[in-house]
């Protein structure tokens, strides 16, 4: 049979690696260039005073805060103090959260007992506890790393829970019936389907731990990126109010794609279903 117009131009120009690497960049790229014209627009609409820059300030006037305090140094440590509550927190609820709703996906009966408990705890606002951390952890660092523990843990749990309750029955029956343990059961069938959900709490729960953050550096700090935002704000300083925000975001922003790659790489886990 004579080969096709499509596959003559596909054995003639080959696909290539920088090809994939533009499709996998794409939604990176778009994402960006959207920032910027959000950007642009903005500094339009303030500059024909369209916009009070007392209120909302202007792109290029936050570069120039920006770059007041990222070269006299202040702040520096708002930014350290931020990412290590964020990171302690983060990490504490990670390394306990997941195996606890491993565990209770597994023990369905277990999972009756525990599963009011986090429902109560996921739709009480975090910032109504505040006040109950702070009496039993202080006003310091271990009261920041609470909230953010707290605002992770319960979609890590949620999350990897459902992962275990994902797995395909069929793969579940046909593990028993070759008689295979537990254990077994639970590293070759159950872990690959649950470890795309775990990835996708993980992405929300970056974000919730975020907000965590900077919910606790307002209630109760004195550095902070949240502090920053609160200090400023206080003085109508809206061009490094607005910095701040746009450091969270952009904090935000990096986190999600790398988790989101992270999430693309392990999506091969999941046990195929035929």
């Amino acid at each position: 049979m004579a080969a096709t117009s499509t596959q003559i131009a596909r054995r003639v120009h080959p696909p290539d690696e920088s090809s994939a690497r533009v499709a996998m960049n794409e939604p990176l790229v778009y994402g960006i260039f959207g920032f910027v014209a959000v950007l642009v627009i903005w500094e339009v609409v303030v500059a024909a005073g369209l916009l009070r820059s007392s209120l909302m300030s202007s792109p290029s006037r936050i570069v120039a805060a920006g770059i007041a305090d990222f070269t006299s140094g202040v702040i520096w440590p708002h930014i350290g103090t931020s990412l290590l509550e964020w990171g302690v927190g983060f990490g504490l609820a990670l390394v306990t959260a997941i195996p606890l709703g491993l565990a209770l996906g597994m023990f369905r009966r277990i999972e009756y007992l525990i599963d009011p408990w986090l429902s109560a705890l996921y739709a009480t606002p975090t910032v109504a506890l505040v006040p109950l951390i702070i009496l039993l952890f202080g006003v310091g660092l271990n009261s920041k790393f609470a909230v953010v523990f707290l605002e992770a843990f319960v979609v890590l749990v949620v999350s990897a829970v459902n992962g275990t309750h994902s797995a395909d029955k069929r793969h579940l029956d046909i593990a028993r019936s070759f008689g295979a343990s537990r254990g077994l059961t639970f590293r070759s069938v159950i872990l690959p389907s649950s470890v795309p959900f775990i990835i996708t709490g993980i992405r929300i729960a970056a974000g919730r731990a975020i907000v965590g953050v900077v919910v606790a550096e307002f209630i109760a700090a004195n550095i902070g990126i949240g502090f920053y935002i609160s200090i400023n704000g206080t003085t109508l300083n809206a061009s490094r109010v607005m910095l701040g925000v746009l450091l969270i975001g952009i904090f935000g922003v990096v986190v999600g794609q790398l988790v989101r790659r992270l999430e693309r790489r392990f999506e091969v886990w999941r046990p195929a279903i035929n």
